[in-house]
This record gives C-alpha cells, structure tokens and sequence, in this order.
C-alpha cells in the first residue's frame, strides 16, 4: 500500500446521533484548549524559573492531558464523614467517559503540529508567512470537527466500518453506525479485497451538514490503470491554463490535445445572490437568531460554489491525466496576479493553484510525470517554430503573429507548445510544485500512532523557550503575517 487517498461522504444522522457528534466536537474543542492552557502555564512557571517540561510535541501533550483529566484541578468533590470531617477526593473529568478518548488525543496532535510548525517559522525551517503562536478555539466561531483513528482490536475487526448494516452507512467507535447520503459501493470493494485500510476519520460540520471524510492507505492502481514506463525523450505535453481558454494542452509539434474553452465561474456566476444573501446578514441585528439564520443561507452559498469548483477541476484533472503521462505546467505567480484589482476575481474563481495540486499527485498515481517549467520562462512570447521573442503580448490579444516568419498561432496554444518544447529540452525530473521537493501525497504518521520524534522540536530540546509574543495585558499578540493564496 503506497498511496493514501480520501473518501467523503455526507452524513445523515438522527436527532440522537447529531447530539453525540455535537458533543464529540465539543469535546476536541475543550482538548484543544485545555492542551493549549497547560503549555501557557508551562511556559509562564519557566520563565518565572521553576523547573518543569513545557509540554510541546503531541506525545507530551496527551501524556499532559492524560494526567490533568484525572487529577482534582479537573473535578473534586468533597466527602463528609460520620465524625464530621470533610475530605477532598479527586474526581477527574467527570464526563470524558461519555465520549470516545482518541477525540481528545487527536486534538493535543493538532495542537503539537501548531507548535511545530510555530518553532519552524520562528527559526526559519519552514517557507512562507510567519505563523503566530496557537489561540484557543471559539464555542461559536470555530466550526465543529473531530477526529477519530482506525484502529483494530484483538479479534481483527476494524473500529472505522463501512456498511455494516447497510450499504449505506458508516460506523464509528464511539457514536454507532450512522447513514449517509452517497454511495460506498467503491470503498467497501476496496476494504473486501484487502486493497485499502482505513486511517482515520475526521467528521466536520459544514454549511449546515455533517460529512465524514475516511482517510485510506490504498494499493497502487492497477496496471491497466498506469502509464507504461517509457525511456523516451520525448512525449511532453504542455498545459497552459488561462481565462478566456481554461486548459490548453498541446504537444511540441504544435498539435492540441485537450482545450477547456468554457468553464463554469461558479464565484462570478453566483454573485448577485451573494450580495444579496450579505445585505440579508448585515440588516438583521446582531445576535439574533434572524441573523444567525441569514448566515447559515450566506455559508450554504459559498459551500455551493465551492462544490462546483472542486467538481470541475477534478473533471479536468482526470481527463488531462487519463490521456497524458507527461505533462509540463507553467509555473505562474498566483499571489502577484491577485494584486491586480482587474484581475483577482477571476484568478481566484479559477483556481490554477489547485489544478496544478490535482494533477500532481494523481499523476504520482498513475506512473506519469509532471515537470513545472521556469518561472520566468516567456512562454506566451516566444515563436514555437523560430524561437524569437517578442517584445510584449498584451491580455487582450489573442492571436500570437511573429514579426520575423510571420507564424501565426491562437494565444493559448501556442503557450502550450513552448511548454512542451521546454520540458523536452530540460526534461526535469517531476518535483512538487508547491514545496520545492518530491511530491508527498499525504505523510506517515497522521494521528497519535506510533511516528518518529525527530522532527519534534521542543523548547527544552532548543535550549530556549520560543515564547509567544504578549501584549500589554499578558496575552498572547497576533502575528501579523501576509499569507500566499495558493488556490
């Protein structure tokens, strides 16, 4: 099993059963920031001097949660003798049996990854904006989510089933089997074949409905279903995206393969309901429930024309990597292009950056390839049959004309030929285009299993606390960090 993949389907619970995921997301919430308030406290007793380990990787922070939840700071009771005298026992958390207990390890790792990744901005092992010390999570802002793994007892019978009762359900360790909206008839072939284990599963709420997403460990794909290994030279294939054409794909030859002319513009074609939906949010008092019911429509919208985005961009993907095994891809600077007032919306509707995500690792999957080509590399100015450059090509001219052989060519496709004429000449070795390195489709170690502590970075291991910054009151100061939209 070489690959991990993720299955989602839309719940469809009870009344009782919606009450126990609720109660479930609660629980990670309250883990969350418990784990958080004991790092806090931690820090604060080391730098008035007292010796103690500031809890930091995920392992230290369950082991903390763990001892806290059954000491009496979390729940006490006094006990009243015959003789009069009154004793205080150590009750615990008195309610952390009525939910499952990897709910509240899942949170300390997420919170442990925060805290890394908090380390790795600070002393520069990590790219991008700065990232600001962890907050607590919010009981009304912060959506409702939690994470449960898939373990398997002693017998062999997973915790995480799918359609054990019905074809249509999924059962969870601690909540029971519960329905949903889709069909699993793909992942109960794969879990009956012994092709695909499942990791873990994380349910979420979003726009008003609960939807379990089921991590899998799967085997690679079937043959049939593979690129055949090819030693050639040769073969690449350029993929321009744009706005007037979507996809543009071509060989060096100058033959186009695929072209994506129309594409949905879910955001611009569902704007005027948006405003509409927001002046319906901003007219209604705050704190009401007419406005809380206004926000709900105006989240079921975005969640809408998230949905068409996402259903579009994997159609592409997929027929560009059915029919292709080598593919060159320009790399564009999607965060410059969203300064430009004229231009942000539609480059943020079009989603280039998530596009290019697709393809990568569903080429990984599939046994192609895909090269990013230079960044500075004039692929829309440059003569595909005589290599000249020209001097400038603006938005609004759509045929490419060489002013020395006088080659005429549509914009789009003569972009997509120079690409593959390059990867041809380069022929560069499939590298991710986001990070920099290899193409990881999803790291070992997700969850509170077993994993390395090599790259958990502690305080105490650094020899200095990364303390978090604090204002004038004690508390922790938001970072103020500009942050790449990769679409």
């Amino acid at each position: 099993m070489a690959r991990f993949t993720t299955f989602r389907f839309c719940l469809d619970p009870t009344v009782e059963q919606e009450f126990v995921l609720r109660r479930h997301a609660g629980a990670a919430r309250f883990g969350y920031n418990q784990c958080l308030r004991l790092v806090k406290q931690a820090l604060d007793g080391k730098r008035r001097g007292s010796a103690g380990k500031v809890p930091w990787s995920g392992f230290d922070l369950i082991n903390a949660f763990n001892t806290w939840k059954r000491s009496a700071a979390a729940g006490r009771v006094l006990v009243a003798a015959a003789d009069g005298t009154t004793t205080v026992q150590a009750t615990g958390l008195a309610w952390r049996a009525e939910v499952c207990q990897q709910v509240f390890e899942e949170a300390a790792v997420d919170l442990g990854r925060g805290l890394a990744a908090y380390t790795a901005s600070r002393t520069g092992g990590r790219k991008g904006g700065r990232v600001g010390f962890p907050r607590f999570k919010s009981k009304t802002r912060s959506p409702l989510s939690f994470r449960i793994r898939g373990k398997t007892s002693a017998t062999g019978r997973a915790g995480i089933r799918v359609g054990e009762r019905a074809p249509r359900t999924v059962t969870l360790p601690g909540i029971g089997t519960v329905a949903v909206r889709q069909d699993t008839r793909r992942l109960r072939r794969m879990l009956a074949k012994g092709r695909t284990k499942v990791v873990s599963a994380t349910v979420s709420h979003r726009a008003g409905r609960w939807a379990v997403s089921l991590t899998c460990q799967a085997a690679d794909l079937h043959e049939a279903a593979r690129h055949q290994p090819s030693d050639a030279r040769g073969g690449w294939v350029g993929v321009d995206r744009g706005l007037t054409a979507f996809v543009v794909a071509a060989c060096a030859d100058g033959t186009e393969t695929v072209r994506v002319g129309h594409w949905p513009r879910p955001s611009r074609a569902g704007m005027a309901r948006q405003r509409r939906l927001a002046r319906d949010v901003t007219r209604k008092p705050p704190g009401s429930i007419n406005r809380r019911q206004a926000a709900a429509r105006l989240g079921r919208h975005h969640a809408r024309v998230a949905a068409i985005r996402d259903r579009f961009l994997h159609q592409v993907s997929n027929k560009l990597v059915k029919t292709h095994d080598k593919l060159a891809i320009e790399t564009l600077t999607i965060t410059g292009m969203l300064a430009n007032r004229r231009l942000a919306a539609a480059v943020a509707d079009a989603a280039w950056g998530e596009l290019a995500r697709q393809l990568t690792y569903k080429q990984q999957w599939r046994g192609g390839q895909v090269t990013p080509v230079d960044r500075w590399y004039p692929s829309t100015k440059t003569c595909a049959p005589c290599r000249t450059v020209a001097p400038a090509m603006p938005l609004h001219q759509r045929t490419f004309t060489c002013a020395s052989c006088g080659h005429q060519a549509d914009r789009d496709l003569n972009a997509a030929v120079n690409l593959a004429i390059w990867a041809e000449q380069h022929h560069a070795q499939v590298r991710d285009l986001h990070a920099g390195g290899p193409v990881t489709n999803a790291r070992r170690g997700e969850g509170s299993g077993p994993r390395t502590r090599a790259s958990e970075t502690g305080p105490d291991d650094a020899g200095t606390a990364p303390t978090p910054p604090r204002g004038r009151r004690g508390r922790p100061r938001r970072a103020l960090s500009h942050h790449s939209n990769e679409l």
